[in-house]
């Protein structure tokens, strides 16, 4: 049987089910089957939506950059990007001798649906934050940090809010639900898989 579930995994937890001394993964929140795992990663200092499935095929085209499948984050950066830097995190950045495929990228107002982060990011008055909302087609470790950092815009608070058309805001952190057939069957076919 196959097995589709999204989850709103919090800050500070291990994208992984085998435990860890010290800190919390996966299984402190989800009671899955066995050969269910998360589809790709964040991590640990990360947020938001994650998917995890037991389908093999649609897990591999997920993942697969071949296939170039969306991601969806807000990303609070420190100081206030210009229209260069945006345009670089837009046009692709050499991140380990290897350019970033093209984004999307803009500013956006800070969001007001949003869960208080535990502990909050540092705040500084002489330093403004930035709030952006960066669409990927590719996920290399650590990607959007090491981005936004080339540029000279640290990252301060990373959260994934939408996997192709599937989002996070109706789940708290900690919490996950079954994916309807509806989904699932819009996932696979965005996915190529009939």
């Amino acid at each position: 049987m196959k097995y589709y579930f999204i989850f709103n995994k919090p800050y500070r937890v291990l994208c992984q089910f085998s435990p860890v001394e010290g800190k919390l993964t996966l299984s402190d929140f989800l009671s899955l089957p066995k050969d269910v795992y998360p589809v790709g990663r964040l991590d640990y200092d990360s947020e938001g939506l994650l998917l995890l499935t037991n389908d093999g095929l649609l897990h591999h085209r997920l993942i697969d950059p071949r296939y170039e499948h969306s991601r969806t984050y807000l990303v609070q950066v420190e100081g206030i990007p210009d229209e260069q830097a945006l345009q670089k995190l837009t046009n692709g950045i050499v991140i380990e001798n290897k350019k970033t495929k093209r984004a999307n990228v803009k500013i956006v107002e800070p969001p007001q649906n949003l869960w208080e982060r535990n502990p909050p990011i540092r705040f500084r008055k002489s330093i403004p934050t930035t709030w952006l909302e960066i669409e990927l087609f590719e996920g290399r470790n650590r990607q959007i940090r090491k981005m936004t950092a080339a540029v000279g815009f640290p990252t301060l608070r990373l959260i994934r809010i939408k996997i192709e058309f599937l989002e996070v805001f109706e789940l708290k952190p900690g919490e996950f639900r079954e994916l309807s057939h509806d989904e699932i069957r819009k996932l696979k076919n965005i996915c190529g898989i009939s």
